[in-house]
């Protein structure tokens, strides 16, 4: 996992405008059976990628948090949405709550998440590589392939298995 985590940003880099050109083709005619496909290359990826093992997404990438992702963690962390809000997000460019720093906060050293039972949304569903109209999510699945080794595999498998 270290070699590829080491090797991910190139390598995606290296497939970038490939991959740019194949999401393109994809959006303008999705097949149909894309979602079904896209679940079936997701599901057996998590099934041989271990995200304990690498957690770089928590490393180096910070998710948004939405109005009820703030209320319910900071229920949990028994604090005021306002003290979650000041200890632990800024507002971004795009104006939208992100983490104030990265490595996350609640990251621990094994790379358990100290909140996952309430953790953020975008966290729940990341990479997205299993959302529905997988087609509309793709600039955020580019994002996301420098990061994730698993989304990196996932788009390699799609493009052999949905040729365009």
């Amino acid at each position: 996992m270290k070699h590829l985590l080491d090797n991910l940003p190139k390598l995606a880099k290296d497939k970038h405008i490939e991959n740019k050109k194949y999401f393109d083709k994809l959006k303008k005619k999705p097949p149909k059976n894309l979602d079904y496909t896209m679940q079936e290359l997701h599901d057996a990826e998590f099934k041989k990628t271990d995200c304990l093992s690498c957690a770089n997404c928590c490393k180096t990438t910070g998710p948004l948090f939405t109005a009820a992702d703030i209320e319910r963690i900071s229920k949990h962390l028994k604090q005021k949405p306002q003290q979650f809000i000041e200890r632990y997000l800024r507002i971004d460019e795009d104006n939208d709550y992100v983490l104030q720093q990265l490595p996350c906060h609640f990251l621990d050293a094994e790379n358990y998440c100290m909140i996952y039972d309430v953790r953020p949304k975008a966290c729940r569903e990341f990479p997205h590589t299993d959302r529905k109209k997988f087609q509309q999510i793709t600039e955020i699945t580019l994002k996301n392939l420098p990061v994730c080794p698993a989304a990196f595999r996932i788009v390699e498998e799609m493009k052999k298995k949905i040729p365009l």
